[in-house]
């Protein structure tokens, strides 16, 4: 298997456990749905995969290598795993081909370039990209946020509630072009969300969380 996590138990204070046990293992390329009520444990279990929170117990694999377990934790900036939080966390100071190239200080300015017209293009939005974010529509500013994480090359993509903010029409269109960049890319996606509409609609693997246990799996067709 591409990803692995096992056994991950996470509570913030004691006896009061947030995540009891959660196991699951999926292929490259894989679109994954986490669904939950609020409290469930989906975003705090994201957190835990980008690193951004440290589990008590568990461990996560990707392509053989451990991120985490009882003797390692690789620091979030070393996983090569993106994150899109629900309020897109844009910088609003920056324009959007800044924000998209933000990630990619170490690159030279001509593979900058390239990689930011591969982006906008990706994400239909080229003749955008000397916008700030607030000039932006809200599926515009989630198409950036998600363009910033895909320009890094991550070997997992996180998304935290990607189509909570959005009205209805507009939750429709983002999500089939979610599919399609997700698609192209052949990016592996986790992504957590309330509504089983979405969930059904692009996840290959649909993971059910109740009260921190992964309660079922299904398999989307």
């Amino acid at each position: 298997m591409y990803i692995k996590f096992k056994d991950i138990h996470f509570q913030y204070e004691k006896d009061h456990p947030i995540l009891k046990g959660c196991s699951a293992s999926f292929n490259q390329g894989e679109i994954i749905a986490i669904i939950g009520n609020s409290g469930s444990g989906k975003s705090t279990l994201l957190r835990i995969l980008s690193g951004l929170e440290r589990a008590n117990h568990g461990e996560l694999e990707i392509e053989d290598d451990i991120l985490f377990s009882e003797k390692t934790f690789v620091e979030p900036n070393k996983r090569h795993i993106g994150m899109v939080f629900q309020d897109y966390a844009l910088f609003p100071h920056l324009k959007v081909s800044q924000n998209i190239t933000y990630s990619l200080s170490k690159k030279s300015k001509a593979e900058q370039e390239r990689m930011l017209e591969q982006m906008l293009d990706l994400i239909s939005l080229s003749e955008k990209k000397n916008y700030y974010p607030h000039e932006l529509s809200g599926g515009q500013q989630q198409r950036v946020a998600l363009a910033r994480s895909l320009a890094a090359h991550p070997k997992l993509l996180l998304l935290d509630e990607p189509f909570s903010n959005l009205d209805a029409s507009l939750r429709r269109q983002i999500r089939s072009d979610l599919q399609e960049i997700l698609r192209k890319q052949k990016i592996t996606c986790i992504f957590a969300t309330h509504d089983l509409e979405d969930a059904k609609h692009i996840a290959d693997t649909i993971l059910y969380l109740e009260e921190g246990q992964i309660t079922k799996t299904e398999v989307n067709k």
